[in-house]
């Protein structure tokens, strides 16, 4: 193994330092941009190498000291070297970068990420495994498990929860760990104070004397719930029949939720919006009115949107869509083709897991005149 010394001078999407020598790049773990690093290189690819850090020769004033004695070997977490402050510009930048690099999006009107009050004993759940005797996580780049006592970026209930799961010595599995009692087992936000202000945002970018909110991957009604009050309709769709449920107790009228395949359960709730669309132009009048009072929310998984559900929204065209992306990569990739009648107002980072190379991004877009 060749020995290199390195200038990093950009942090990747998704943790890693980069540097640059004889024109390819070497990706670094648990550096920061500025930093002078003598590495080892580890794997070569044709246009890529990976290094693992030997020294820090010239560190940045950024570098803080991890509070959490597994971090270099979990999974979990790839900034705790760095200091909050530096996270939140590194995330700002990349989310920035992978709109222009991907989505060949210029002058993007980019906000302020939003910050978590806490950088530390934030989630609110996480999901331990056990094996042969082993509780933890998952050790970075690898399936082998970390045994762990504590994890420093859970809240004290989740981590009350871990000490009584090792008391019992549990069989083999997975075992989600949750703040409080009870709880839905589906999808969830796990950072309460960030989750509350993305409600708060998207409530602001909902214009007024809306009608419906379609709220896809609607979950136990996150979203749908603590917007009601600014809708006539709320129709919540999720595939998980057990997040349906939940989110279907103490419904209010108004609220209708489905559970069902995301892709025909939209075509068939949307439909009705482009009716008439190829009648005569009076008979499109109506539906040109209620696409204008529409909103849709959609929440997808780390692969984005689906062809088929792009092609939906491109059809329906509500007056507002707010996209919520855990993935900036396939957020660039949707928001290519949804701007074909759709114009970005706002795109908005959220911190919504610290010390992670994890990013939340609000969109908002408005159907084009």
């Amino acid at each position: 193994m060749r020995t290199v010394d390195l200038k990093i001078v950009d942090i990747a999407f998704g943790g890693k330092g980069v540097a640059r020598q004889n024109g390819k790049v070497i990706f670094v773990p648990f550096t920061i941009d500025g930093e002078t690093v003598s590495s080892q290189i580890i794997r070569q690819k044709k246009k890529f190498a990976d290094a693992e850090v030997i020294e820090i020769r010239e560190p940045s004033p950024h570098r803080v000291v991890p509070e959490c004695p597994y971090f270099g070997r979990c999974g979990g977490c790839s900034y705790q070297h760095i200091n909050y402050e530096h996270q939140l510009s590194i995330k700002w930048r990349q989310v920035r970068d992978v709109l222009q690099r991907i989505g060949q999006l210029t002058q993007i009107p980019i906000r302020p990420i939003i910050s978590s009050p806490l950088a530390y004993r934030y989630r609110n759940r996480v999901t331990v495994h056990a094996q042969d005797g082993v509780i933890g996580f998952f050790g970075r780049e690898s399936h082998r498990l970390i045994d762990v006592e504590r994890c420093p970026i859970s809240m004290d209930d989740v981590n009350r929860a871990l000490a009584e799961l090792r008391s019992e010595r549990p069989p083999d599995g997975h075992y989600t760990l949750r703040a409080g009692t009870g709880g839905h087992r589906g999808f969830s936000q796990a950072n309460d104070a960030v989750a509350n202000a993305l409600v708060e945002l998207i409530s602001q970018l909902i214009p007024s004397a809306q009608k419906l909110l379609i709220d896809a991957y609607c979950g136990a009604g996150f979203f749908a719930k603590r917007l009601l009050d600014k809708f006539d309709q709320v129709i919540g769709i999720d595939w998980d029949r057990f997040a349906i449920q939940a989110a279907q107790e103490n419904a209010a009228a108004k609220e209708t939720y489905i559970a069902g395949d995301i892709e025909d359960e939209l075509v068939a709730v949307a439909a009705p919006l482009c009716r008439g669309a190829t009648q005569g132009q009076s008979d499109s009048i109506a539906p040109a009115l209620q696409r204008e009072k529409t909103t849709v929310i959609v929440d997808p998984p780390a692969t984005g949107l689906t062809p088929n559900i792009r092609r939906t929204l491109l059809e329906v065209t509500p007056g507002t869509l707010i996209y919520v992306s855990c993935n900036p990569a396939t957020l660039a990739r949707d928001l290519t083709e949804l701007r074909q009648k759709f114009t970005i107002e706002s795109v908005t980072p959220l911190d919504m897991f610290p010390q992670t190379a994890e990013i939340e991004v609000a969109v908002h877009l408005r159907a084009s005149s």
